[in-house]
């Protein structure tokens, strides 16, 4: 990268440190995907109010808001637990929310409402005459899951989870509104200091522009993978 007046090494640090992000907060969401779709196909009812009512909250509160509430409102809570344990029971405990972690745990719990929604329709999508005949054949529950539904599932899920990501991605420029010295927190620095927005607001977007092709091309790579002896149409 080009040096930037010397912004260029922090620009790329940033960059580095939106792909981590972007990563983890991924990771979780598959998880809280996984657990979500689960918790509304179990049966329980229970569990499926509680899959819903977790997917209609995150789906209904910009993402920007919720990020605002978890950090800042998360702090304010912690700081008032804090103050009552030191002053009823003289525990001395505090604990600083960082922007790095609040960031995964908010852009986790908000894709992870989405992923639930794709995994929930893709695992409808699997057959349930085999999943009957894993039955009939004596699989546990855990190998018809394993062997037959999870690679199906799998399939039928890719094209959504790469949407999902090509978004989650996009939204980790968010963090930089929490104080997360990203690319783009470097690049808004950068541009006030020097009056040249474009100048450094232009190489970020190139930057998400490769990250974002780069995961189109991953992402066909595997669901090609995943498709091999599936005819075309099924």
């Amino acid at each position: 990268m080009l040096d930037l007046h010397g912004y260029g090494p922090s620009i790329l640090k940033g960059a580095v440190i939106t792909v981590e992000l972007a990563l983890l907060s991924l990771l979780l969401a598959v998880v809280l995907g996984l657990i979500g779709a689960s918790s509304k196909l179990s049966g329980n009812r229970g569990l499926y109010a509680g899959a819903t009512a977790y997917t209609t909250l995150i789906r209904g509160v910009p993402d920007l808001v919720m990020m605002l509430l978890l950090y800042y409102g998360g702090q304010v809570l912690v700081n008032k637990l804090s103050d009552f344990l030191y002053y009823e029971f003289n525990v001395d405990w505090f604990f600083q929310f960082d922007p790095f972690i609040s960031g995964v745990l908010t852009i986790g719990l908000i894709f992870g409402a989405y992923m639930t929604e794709t995994f929930r329709g893709a695992f409808l999508a699997v057959d349930s005459g085999q999943i009957e005949a894993g039955k009939a054949y004596g699989f546990t529950r855990w190998h018809t899951f394993r062997r037959i539904m999870f690679p199906q599932m799998l399939r039928h899920a890719l094209p959504g989870v790469g949407n999902n990501w090509q978004v989650l991605l996009k939204t980790t420029a968010l963090v930089s509104i929490i104080g997360l010295t990203d690319m783009v927190r470097v690049a808004e620095q950068a541009s006030k200091a020097e009056h040249a927005p474009f100048k450094f607001f232009v190489p970020v977007a190139v930057v998400y522009l490769l990250l974002t092709a780069g995961s189109e091309l991953f992402i066909r790579w595997v669901n090609s993978r995943v498709s091999v002896g599936v005819v075309k149409g099924d």
